[in-house]
């Protein structure tokens, strides 16, 4: 008994964890909005990589951690093309030609993606009905998007959606990882890592585009680089550790109508009753998804 009360509140705490994280990038997409109206888009996407790098270092040196052995180098390039270039990259691009919120929809795919990616990578095993959980919600986002959109799909959308399939290969190497590392630490070095190759082309775009910007674009440029890059990781890949990546990435599931909110709240775009709709059928595939057995590797 005492150990089924434990694990459920191991588990408990894994998705409070996960949700927090999931709060802090809730804005990634609004902030990234507003900083690429003055900003180019490979100083926003990369250059916030530089910024929380900075931070990463000074963490791990005044906690002092020991270095990564070799054998998890591979494992920490993969986390950092997936959630340091390859998603804030690719947002950037497609946040010069989309609304925030219809970039959150696209961004909706990532929790299924994590759920194959995990169980391809990681070892997990999901459920029939944690499939078919993430499945329905998955599919009423691009249902959602379809219908908002007139049906057509842009180069933006086709941008979003690799930008979600390599958030989710990120996601799931992260969070595998964070049972040997730790969840803040993993983040830290993959930045650290991989900075020193970002350096080059952020300063060619610092040459080529200036650094003139309006205080709200600095707002949103700083908010990438310190919450969506560096803290809000700590509580995501805490959650995946604790409770396992496929139960906490469907959590993430209620991202794309967090963002929706912050997007009509900060940005004043239109909320519809379509999209009220598809969050209550997505929030029910989230309840339906935590219940699910998921097998984890022993």
């Amino acid at each position: 008994m005492k150990q089924l009360l434990s694990r459920i509140d191991s588990e408990t705490l894994g998705l409070f964890y996960g949700f927090l994280g999931v709060l802090g990038f809730s804005l990634t997409l609004p902030a990234t909005r507003v900083a690429v109206t003055d900003f180019d888009a490979v100083f926003v996407g990369l250059g916030r990589a530089v910024v929380a790098s900075v931070l990463a270092m000074l963490a791990l040196w005044v906690t002092r951690q020991p270095f990564p052995p070799r054998k998890l180098w591979g494992s920490l390039i993969v986390v950092a093309m997936g959630v340091i270039i390859g998603f804030p990259l690719l947002s950037a691009w497609a946040m010069q030609q989309l609304p925030a919120a219809h970039g959150a929809i696209i961004t909706g795919l990532v929790p299924l993606a994590t759920a194959i990616v995990a169980t391809v990578r990681v070892g997990e095993r999901p459920s029939l009905k944690f499939w078919i959980a993430s499945i329905t919600g998955s599919t009423t986002i691009v249902l959602f998007v379809l219908l908002s959109s007139g049906g057509s799909i842009q180069g933006a959308h086709v941008l979003l959606l690799g930008a979600s399939f390599a958030a989710a290969i990120g996601y799931a190497e992260g969070g595998n990882l964070a049972s040997i590392l730790g969840g803040w630490q993993v983040i830290s070095w993959a930045l650290v890592f991989i900075a020193p190759i970002l350096v080059i082309p952020v300063t060619l775009s610092i040459f080529q585009h200036g650094l003139i910007a309006s205080p709200h674009a600095w707002l949103g440029f700083g908010y990438v680089s310190i919450i969506s890059q560096f803290v809000a990781f700590f509580a995501w890949y805490h959650g995946m550790k604790v409770a396992g990546v496929a139960r906490v990435s469907q959590i993430q599931l209620l991202q794309p109508f967090l963002t929706i909110l912050f997007s009509a709240w900060l940005l004043h775009e239109q909320v519809t009753p379509l999209m009220l709709l598809a969050t209550c059928i997505v929030i029910a595939c989230v309840f339906i998804g935590k219940k699910a057995l998921i097998r984890r590797r022993q």
